[in-house]
């Protein structure tokens, strides 16, 4: 069995093909790629493999992109941290959903399945079961001192990026938590009614919004609350795409 393995972290992508040599000691790794843009390239230029393990969130963002520049023709399992694409998944072929940590026995039924099923013979029962499901990210895990805690999307007024590094401010206390999320791939895990991505350096809330101002050349201000050092001023490219967000049309 001929295996294509694409996961972003080295760590995970090693796991998970020593998991399967131990399931499938015959299964043979083809290469284990790192993006979207890799993905598609080797896609187009060989073979088939027998089975795609594919994890959703990419150095350049979503694995479901990979499907709208190839035809993927072998059976696919799905990889992630997070249940909120699940649906999705199964619309793009997907054999299985696996959830992070990956255990060995919802690895071992997931390739049964490649071996005894074909990718359509359950959807319409999966995609059932699966449609209460939301589309966006329920909930962060993040770092507290030396334990974590969780934090939903709705108590966090903005997200923003200094140093390479990501962090959450919550509403009301202002507390700063690092987050494992580039502001690219908080793009498009969070609802976009609720949150904008103003520029290059932060991601907010709506409701973290205290104060807006013109500024020149026809740009826009804004002042959040809690208060920020950053100084966030909507483009003048993007200010009326943010007027019409803040309207509820985006």
């Amino acid at each position: 069995m001929n295996v294509l393995i694409i996961e972003d972290e080295s760590a995970a992508a090693r796991r998970l093909e020593k998991m399967l040599c131990e399931l499938r000691p015959d299964a043979r790794v083809l290469e284990t790629l790192d993006s979207v843009e890799e993905a598609v390239h080797w896609l187009q230029t060989n073979p088939t493999p027998d089975l795609l393990l594919l994890d959703i969130q990419l150095a350049d963002g979503l694995s479901f992109e990979i499907f709208q520049h190839t035809a993927v023709k072998c059976p696919v399992i799905f990889t992630t941290a997070y249940d909120e694409y699940a649906l999705k998944a199964f619309k793009v072929h997907a054999m299985d959903y696996l959830l992070k940590p990956i255990k060995l026995s919802d690895l071992e039924t997931a390739l049964e399945k490649t071996r005894w099923q074909s990718p359509a013979d359950d959807w319409p029962q999966r995609l059932e079961a699966l449609q209460p499901r939301s589309n966006f990210l329920r909930r962060l895990l993040v770092r507290q001192g030396a334990g974590m805690r969780v934090v939903e999307p709705a108590g966090i007024a903005y997200f923003f990026s200094r140093d390479k590094i990501t962090f959450l401010i919550l509403k009301g206390s202002g507390k700063r938590y690092p987050v494992d999320y580039t502001l690219e791939k908080l793009e498009h895990l969070l609802d976009p009614e609720q949150f904008y991505r103003v520029n290059r350096q932060a991601i907010i809330s709506l409701h973290a919004i205290r104060e807006m101002h013109p500024w020149p050349k026809s740009r826009i201000k804004i002042t959040l609350e809690p208060a920020s050092d950053l100084e966030l001023i909507v483009s003048s490219e993007k200010a009326a795409e943010f007027k019409k967000w803040l309207s509820g049309g985006h």
